[in-house]
């Protein structure tokens, strides 16, 4: 990393429905030039609340889609993998990078250590004893293990609070280009996330935690105040807050339109 400050754009986005942020998101790993561009933090929220499915997660295995549509909730599938999450009430990060732009990691592994370091130091600014779940759990704890609901299971780098799982992260590799997205609850709806999986054994829900269970108040503004704030001092950088390019947004609406507006995509995961 230079030695000077690396100047990041940021997005600052208004709350938008799920398929507009998985469009924006991809529109933005999709336009990024590892050898020219800026790197990424966008920070934005969900507007009304929805379910992501990871990248391989088939909607019909997971979810129980009659209660899905009964309530309403908007299903998206999300370009990277892991377990199912419902999105209420949260911040949301995503970071767009090459690995020449972050402090070194080890391995892919470890970069998750480096790219969730300033979230550690977002909750440790709140007055929250945050960990990673590799150092917090016991020994004989199993870490790694797939879950189709997010929160049910923890990974090595997951972020814990008193020992429950706070919020969930999610990364893909492509081309030189690293490409991550996040949540932090401010309110915990784990339980309503777990009420439309067809696996509802109520314990899934219950190693979830939330910001306002922490004692910190649900405000979406402070949070990514704080958020900016740990996110500059921990990586070393400045962030220059920046609009989405036209290049971006042109992006944006074609994969809105094609790919995140159609069940193929979200339920199946069939390429448009």
């Amino acid at each position: 990393m230079a030695d000077k400050a690396t100047t990041w754009r940021l997005i600052e986005d208004e709350p938008r429905t799920g398929p507009e942020n998985m469009a924006i998101d991809e529109a933005l790993l999709r336009s990024f030039d590892p050898a020219a561009s800026q790197p990424v933090l966008r920070l934005y929220g969900w507007r009304p609340p929805a379910l992501s499915l990871g990248r391989f997660q088939r909607a019909a295995e997971v979810l129980d889609l009659g209660r899905c549509r009964a309530g309403g909730v908007p299903i998206v599938r999300r370009i990277t993998g892991g377990g199912t999450i419902y999105h209420a009430d949260e911040v949301t990060y995503a970071i767009v990078c090459s690995p020449e732009q972050i402090p070194p990691a080890s391995s892919i592994k470890d970069s998750f250590r480096v790219l969730t370091g300033f979230l550690i130091a977002l909750y440790r600014d709140l007055g929250l004893e945050a960990s990673y779940a590799q150092d917090a759990v016991s020994p004989e704890a199993r870490l790694g293990e797939r879950t189709a609901f997010c929160l049910a299971g923890k990974e090595s780098f997951d972020i814990l609070v008193g020992g429950r799982k706070i919020g969930g992260n999610a990364q893909r590799r492509k081309k030189g280009i690293i490409f991550q997205h996040g949540s932090l609850p401010l309110v915990n709806r784990a339980a309503m996330g777990l009420s439309f999986m067809r696996d509802r054994e109520p314990g899934l829900a219950e190693g979830a935690a939330s910001l306002e269970q922490c004692g910190i108040p649900a405000d979406y503004g402070l949070v990514r105040r704080k958020l900016t704030e740990a996110f500059q001092r921990n990586l070393t950088v400045r962030l220059s807050p920046q609009p989405l390019t036209e290049q971006e947004r042109s992006l944006a609406e074609g994969l809105l339109v094609g790919r995140y507006a159609t069940d193929r995509w979200n339920l199946e995961g069939v390429e448009a």
